[in-house]
């Protein structure tokens, strides 16, 4: 059985343009011009099925992308707590240290939603479960969001959470991971 699964981060959003973490907020018009633009660059199979994040931004990212896509609750964001929708920059005035314990302890959730531990160990579930049937050689296309790729990444490397802020994902970016009776793999991505 072999697996070969593309990650798609979402297109970008205001949000993200004005510094703030994700409260499900949709795309906005630059957004869906850069699918646009992007969908010449991606190379997506045609057989492959697809699942999506929960958030409104994935949802209309995949849609965009043409993708009859299945929700997928372990490709959601990070639970952010308290944290959904303010502004980075607010944080670090309101609560520098609380932020820096985040962002340098992958154990830490100051904002009472998930840490990063915690998002690899539920992102590395999704991901071990889809397995298809012995002789099945399966493509699936996953959209979602830049952390849980990092998640991803790093649960298929077996790397400590600690690496989260080494690892860079762009909206639209695409990652491929195989499954083979070794396990995962890291691959660059197909044009």
């Amino acid at each position: 059985m072999d697996t070969r699964l593309l990650l798609v981060s979402h297109a970008p959003t205001a949000a993200m343009r004005a510094g703030r973490f994700p409260a499900d907020d949709p795309l906005d018009d630059r957004g869906r011009v850069d699918i646009l633009a992007a969908q010449t660059r991606l190379s997506l199979p045609d057989d492959a099925t697809a699942f999506v994040s929960p958030a409104i931004c994935a949802r209309e990212t995949a849609s965009a992308l043409g993708l009859m896509a299945t929700v997928a609750a372990g490709l959601a964001d990070l639970d952010y707590g308290q944290w959904h929708g303010r502004r980075l920059a607010d944080l670090a005035t309101e609560a520098p240290q609380d932020l820096a314990t985040w962002t340098r302890d992958p154990e830490a959730a100051p904002h009472g939603g998930e840490s990063f531990s915690q998002l690899v160990k539920r992102v590395g579930l999704w991901l071990d479960a889809q397995s298809g049937a012995p002789d099945e050689t399966r493509n699936i296309v996953g959209v979602t969001h830049a952390l849980v790729i990092r998640a991803a990444i790093i649960h298929v490397l077996g790397v400590s959470p600690a690496v989260f802020p080494r690892i860079e994902i762009a909206p639209l970016s695409v990652i491929e991971l195989r499954r083979s009776p070794r396990g995962w793999t890291w691959w660059p991505a197909s044009p």
